[in-house]
């Protein structure tokens, strides 16, 4: 700590009247002292942070902090604003303003002694001399616990900023105690209300876990914050700071004898499910911050009435999502999970039956079981045998669809509910349609039982007993008796649609659904097409427009990756050559129906790319009806070509929805005009191109 912060870091009279020249001002001072290699690259890493949460405290505390590759060294800068400068904290301007400048693989030992810090902030002396206290060398001294001015009247203000060894073995000692402590009355029972002086019974047991984004300055300032609220309110807090060192994980016995957990926090709670069972608090962790004494009282509150909420770890969506986003976004993405943990098992289930078909002949399906009858000698044989593991493969398609609909709802509870709905949803006829009705009802559901209140008692047995029964019951009879028939009429009616389209109507679905396809380059339009094609083909004997439907998909899909890697091999002057040897690679995905080939491509450059791709897919997908093409295939691109019906006239569809939007992006390319000294549409974006291109997802 003698070197983070001296005194030519430290600037007491801070002119600056934004934050973002507040963080410029204490920035400079790094770069002076070579500990910033980059200055705007450091503060765009600093306004990164801050958009993710503003750094302002209450009590006048502006905390910018970010880890930066461009930082050498753990440094810290401060500055003190006589007008005050707003940082985004409730309780207007700050006057304090701490710089935070942590290398992006700082040690363990500098992180500690930022947490100090951070936990510093929470003490009213050590701000008052800091506010009080008249030279940067004696401020320096002071954020580094060298010495307590005696102007500042701050008795041992900087006691939590020693050194990194002093820090460590602290945070050992006290975990130590907490662990004994734990342990000792770990079979004690659940508190009464009232105070626990009065009756001489233990007090009330917390557990926390704070973590931000950075993990340097708000997850220990919570910490610190909820541990003093504890103190005043008689109650036991024990917090799990998870920051950018790693996290020392609490005790199993001091959570088991814990009465509440809080969780204050801006990142997903690593190994959540420790904590299951338990009355549980949820906030965000400049909560725990600004208004811990208010956590405290609610999740005493939920303990005396037995509601205990904070079992799992945060369900898919939530790990992927925005706590603010709408239901319309959530159910898309609930939707987006099962079809993700559905799509494999399409690509392995239809290829092993194209490839059954393409062994042992169009009467594959009438083969007799393998179990009764298998020659090693016969190819027809292995054939059937392909056949019919693709057939089984098939038969887990609604299943996995609506159990994992389910899951992203309500993450492993939901499994049951939803796989029991999905098999049942097959059982009466229901399909796809029925999957979807019945994982979107298990997620409910569960949901629904979780937020019941519950007696401590029966916590445990909760997510292996409780849930899955009561859960699957109530989609069971919901579906073979309330909404089960509905849907299965609703099926067989448009699977009769299907079946009946023909001449102008199937064209227009095959346009329809090329557009679809190349919309957003396997996001969820494309997936909505692409599973509606693959369900109609996972039956025995799927009817000719269900194939019908699954060659024009997949020959849509092919088109934009495609386009991309002519299109820069004809008019390579247009693309950068980062986009050129993606170019290359985009031949391949194409051939083998990864539309993911052409991202890179759309990334940087959406407004040309994205509708010559959806011109160029609407034209495969509208020929590829024209022509009656069929495909048995889930998948594979050109390698299924020989189980394709009418493969000349597939591949010609293909071939002219590729010029199509080869020509466009060309003839929109070439209109470009960039102003001297810009970047060009086309480059925006593209050094990341690689990256997207190495991992394609299934189309």
């Amino acid at each position: 700590m003698s070197d983070m912060i001296t005194a030519d870091l430290v600037d007491l009279d801070l002119s600056a009247d934004t934050k973002e020249a507040a963080a410029r001002a204490l920035a400079e001072r790094m770069v002076a002292l070579g500990r910033v290699t980059d200055l705007e690259g450091f503060l765009a890493d600093v306004a990164a942070r801050e958009a993710q949460m503003p750094t302002g405290l209450d009590g006048g505390i502006g905390i910018p902090h970010c880890r930066s590759e461009h930082v050498t060294e753990p440094t810290l800068g401060f500055g003190r604003s006589a007008a005050g400068i707003d940082f985004g904290a409730a309780d207007g301007p700050a006057d304090l303003i701490f710089l935070i400048a942590a290398p992006a693989g700082a040690d363990d030992a500098h992180l500690t002694i930022l947490s100090s810090l951070a936990r510093q902030l929470m003490n009213t002396e050590f701000t008052d001399a800091l506010r009080a206290v008249g030279d940067a060398a004696a401020a320096a001294a002071l954020i580094r616990g060298d010495e307590a001015p005696a102007e500042s009247g701050a008795e041992g203000a900087a006691e939590g900023v020693q050194s990194a060894e002093r820090a460590s073995e602290d945070t050992a000692a006290a975990s130590g105690a907490a662990s004994a402590d734990a342990a000792a009355v770990s079979t004690a029972q659940a508190p009464e209300s009232g105070d626990p002086s009065d009756s001489g019974e233990r007090p009330f047991r917390i557990v926390a876990v704070t973590s931000c984004p950075t993990g340097i300055a708000h997850t220990y300032m919570a910490a610190e914050s909820l541990e003093n609220a504890g103190r005043e309110a008689g109650v036991e807090v024990v917090v799990e700071p998870q920051g950018s060192a790693g996290f020392t994980r609490l005790d199993p016995a001091v959570i088991a004898a814990a009465d509440g957990v809080i969780f204050a926090h801006d990142v997903p709670v690593r190994e959540k499910e420790r904590f299951a069972g338990k009355p549980t608090v949820d906030v965000g962790v400049k909560a725990g911050i600004n208004r811990p004494g208010e956590l405290i009282t609610e999740v005493r509150g939920k303990a005396e009435r037995g509601e205990a909420t904070g079992g799992s770890a945060p369900t898919p969506v939530e790990r992927a999502g925005d706590s603010s986003e709408g239901y319309g976004t959530k159910l898309r993405k609930w939707l987006m999970s099962g079809v993700s943990y559905m799509v494999p098992f399409v690509a392995a289930g239809g290829l092993l039956i194209a490839l059954g078909f393409a062994i042992g002949g169009w009467e594959v399906n009438k083969a007799p079981s393998v179990m009764d009858h298998f020659a090693w000698t016969q190819v027809d044989s292995w054939g059937a045998l392909l056949f019919q593991i693709g057939g089984v493969a098939f038969q887990f398609l609604v299943p996995v669809l609506a159990g994992y609909i389910a899951y992203g709802m309500a993450d492993r509870p939901g499994l049951v509910p939803g796989f029991v709905g999905g098999a049942i949803s097959l059982t009466i006829n229901a399909g796809f349609l029925g999957g979807l009705a019945a994982g979107l009802i298990a997620g409910g559901v569960v949901m629904a039982i979780q937020k019941v209140k519950i007696h401590p008692a029966v916590r445990g047995i909760m997510p292996v007993v409780v849930i899955p029964l009561i859960s699957s019951a109530i989609v069971g009879f919901l579906m073979f008796v309330v909404i089960g028939k509905p849907i299965a009429e609703a099926q067989k009616g448009m699977t009769d649609w299907l079946n009946g389209l023909s001449g102008a109507n199937a064209v227009l679905l095959g346009a329809l659904l090329g557009l679809m396809m190349c919309f957003d380059l396997g996001g969820p339009v494309n997936k909505v097409a692409y599973t509606f094609a693959t369900a109609g083909i996972a039956v025995a004997s799927p009817s000719d427009s269900a194939m019908k439907i699954m060659a024009a998909v997949m020959a849509a899909g092919m088109v934009p990756p495609l386009a991309m890697a002519l299109a820069t091999t004809v008019r390579a002057k247009l693309f950068t050559p980062t986009e050129r040897e993606n170019g290359k690679a985009a031949w391949v995905l194409g051939a083998s129906f990864i539309s993911e080939g052409a991202i890179p491509f759309a990334a940087a450059d959406p407004l040309r790319v994205i509708p010559a791709s959806m011109a160029g897919g609407a034209v495969t997908g509208a020929l590829s009806m024209a022509f009656d093409a069929t495909l048995r295939a889930p998948h594979g691109g050109i390698f299924v070509v020989p189980l394709i019906g009418n493969p000349f006239l597939f591949l010609v569809a293909i071939a002219a929805g590729v010029c199509v939007t080869t020509a466009l992006v060309v003839v929109l390319k070439g209109m470009r005009k960039s102003a001297p000294g810009t970047v060009s549409a086309g480059t925006a974006g593209s050094p990341t191109a690689p990256a997207e291109a190495k991992q394609p997802v299934a189309a």
